[in-house]
């Protein structure tokens, strides 16, 4: 499936060609700290497959295993934008799925680090829905 987005001020943009059937959510707390969030959804990309304008800063992650990894930002909005290793030519990219323009179509099929979930997002039917104000009169 071809893919293209940016990250929220567009200084970052990408196409890359992925397997729909590999979006992951992870509940790692790792992931929980670094997205603010009670998962990262990602999916990974072949290298030849990922074609990236603009340079993205990066930061090396140590997990609890001693593995390494690249993750890559914005460096003007922040927006998280893949998690590689530290080869010099990586041959996979774990693209976030925030950032990708078609991600309503990207629906996660497994997910890991299940231990770390935070027990209320196995079900979010049941908790109410804020609608947003309407727009101020003018």
């Amino acid at each position: 499936m071809n893919v293209s987005g940016s990250c929220h001020c567009g200084a970052i943009t990408f196409d890359a060609v992925i397997k729909p059937e590999y979006v992951v959510i992870c509940h790692c707390t790792d992931c929980q700290v670094m997205s603010s969030a009670p998962y990262r959804v990602s999916v990974p990309v072949r290298a030849e497959n990922l074609h990236l304008s603009g340079t993205p800063s990066t930061y090396i992650k140590t997990g609890d295993s001693g593995n390494q990894r690249k993750l890559a930002f914005c460096g003007g909005c922040g927006s998280a934008l893949y998690s590689t290793t530290l080869d010099e030519r990586p041959a996979l990219y774990n693209l976030r799925w925030g950032i990708i323009r078609e991600r309503s179509e990207l629906i996660p099929k497994r997910q890991g680090f299940c231990g770390s979930r935070a027990p209320w997002t196995l079900s979010l039917a049941d908790v109410a829905e804020v609608r947003p104000a309407p727009p101020a009169a003018r």
